[in-house]
């Protein structure tokens, strides 16, 4: 079952070439595509969480690339090159914590090396064997990878959401934490693609929705989503998670992530930890799913994650949306956009390639 909600990120050639997402800040209210037509732009569409989640952040921060080369005046490939760079530096600097940021960067530069040859002495730059090659061919080139990337990303989360299928029992009550859906990848999600094979099925499935504070991505997002897609939801605070468990009402819990090291320590957004403490104190699996490009195979330790930390006004006026603040004016506010479930809590991480289980360093290590 494919998802009914837009495509979040793609290329279009309207206007000389855009990148084309869902304005995500505006929903549930109103569905508002949002035309970036300058790097600036889309760097500002992920710093302001126009565009979010892991996965999607990756496709849009690629396209960001394609459009950085269309908008380039260029006309030598030195000068393309500096263009590209500057706008490389600028959409890395976006958000620190998800590594498909800057995984999609790195497919990007492998793309433009794949179109041109650096002279071994470091002095010119030389294109192919025939040393013919000019701008146009590398611009060609990012935006054929940058498409690429969003269209195998659908792929991948269709793919993931078939793999867990055999972890999803009959009539199965799942509680997912953030949005992790349609709207944080490039169309299909990573945990609600999980969810959604899982109704495509037949499974008769509920799904127990957490509002996460504090930008409320699960009641916006998440629940607008399973709504959309007619798949049966209720929406709770996330401090009653564990209520719901220690009734037994819960079977399983399903996460995305933003990056997972090498040994199945898992960063993803703030509260995800609360819930594997809570699901591990009333044995109900915690189950985490992503494409293998969110594994930061470099990292050993949840702890080297870098921990992005947010405006204290999104704390302050819930979600931007409240008229007025919700806490006395001057209060310290303490605002951290994700923690880290270390390995020993999660009970499967699905990819693309399957479902790898502990030890992790092993299970995750096959997939690379």
């Amino acid at each position: 079952m494919m998802s009914k909600v837009p495509a979040t990120v793609e290329w279009s050639e309207d206007g000389g070439g855009v990148v084309r997402m869902i304005d995500q800040t505006l929903l549930p209210g109103e569905l508002v595509m949002l035309d970036c037509s300058e790097v600036e732009e889309v760097a500002r569409a992920i710093e302001r969480l126009s565009v979010r989640g892991a996965p999607a952040i990756g496709c849009a921060a690629a396209l960001g690339m394609a459009l950085a080369a269309r908008r380039s005046q260029a006309q030598n490939l030195a000068t393309l090159l500096d263009d590209l760079s500057r706008a490389r530096e600028r959409l890395a600097a976006t958000r620190p914590t998800a590594v498909n940021l800057f995984w999609a960067l790195g497919e990007i530069e492998r793309a433009v090396e794949a179109a041109i040859t650096l002279d071994p002495d470091g002095d010119v730059w030389l294109t192919g064997p025939s040393l013919t090659a000019e701008p146009d061919d590398v611009r060609a080139a990012i935006l054929q990878r940058a498409n690429e990337i969003v269209a195998d990303d659908l792929q991948r989360c269709i793919a993931i959401g078939q793999h867990a299928l055999e972890l999803i029992p009959e009539g199965a009550n799942i509680l997912t934490h953030c949005n992790a859906g349609a709207l944080a990848t490039a169309g299909y999600g990573t945990a609600l693609g999980v969810i959604r094979a899982a109704h495509a099925a037949g499974k008769n499935i509920h799904v127990w929705v957490d509002e996460t504070r504090p930008l409320l991505q699960g009641a916006r997002l998440t629940a607008w989503e399973l709504m959309t897609e007619g798949i049966p939801c209720t929406l709770i605070c996330d401090n009653m998670a564990g209520h719901v468990m220690k009734q037994g009402r819960v079977d399983c819990v399903v996460v995305g992530s933003d990056r997972i090291t090498a040994t199945g320590d898992v960063a993803n957004k703030i509260g995800t930890y609360t819930v594997a403490a809570l699901a591990d104190r009333h044995d109900v699996p915690f189950y985490v799913a992503a494409p293998v490009s969110t594994i930061d195979y470099e990292l050993r330790s949840g702890d080297d994650i870098p921990i992005e930390e947010r405006d204290p006004a999104e704390v302050a006026y819930l979600a931007h949306r409240a008229p007025e603040p919700v806490c006395p004016d001057g209060v310290a506010i303490f605002s951290p956009a994700f923690d880290v479930t270390p390995s020993e809590l999660v009970a499967a991480i699905v990819t693309e390639k399957g479902v790898a289980r502990p030890p992790y360093e092993e299970t995750l290590a096959a997939m690379r």
